[in-house]
């Protein structure tokens, strides 16, 4: 099982999110497990205008792919270059490193607590 870090918000489609301005974004660590290796990353453009819940990416593993999907509504500020280069990251270090986008929030979607996210998940609370 995979932990879910507790200073973070969570979606049902499994990507998390933290609290800063500009918001970082990224895929659980129960997401990235499932996928298996990460070989490809499609991420929205710097200046793109996002909607929560709406598809603003793909992620494609050796076994799949997955679309990605926005937890806030906002303007990209930036992607995680380093990801695009080396997907591998995000397996890797799926809470730090393999971040994959900073978002300028408008409004947030609806997320889930890490608590919350652990039961839908079947992830551990820590």
């Amino acid at each position: 099982m995979s932990s879910v870090p507790d200073n973070l918000q969570y979606t049902a489609e499994h990507e998390w999110l933290d609290g800063g301005d500009p918001a970082t974004v990224g895929i659980t660590a129960t997401a990235a497990d499932a996928l298996g290796d990460i070989v490809y990353v499609e991420l929205p453009a710097v200046g793109d205008e996002i909607v929560a819940g709406a598809v603003i990416g793909e992620i494609e593993s050796t076994k799949s792919v997955s679309e990605l999907f926005s937890p806030v509504s906002g303007t990209v500020t930036e992607i995680n270059g380093a990801v695009v280069d080396d997907p591998a990251l995000v397996n890797s270090d799926p809470y730090g490193e393999g971040w994959l986008i900073k978002v300028a929030v408008t409004s947030r979607g609806p997320l889930l607590s890490p608590a919350e996210y652990a039961a839908t998940a079947g992830a551990d609370g820590h």
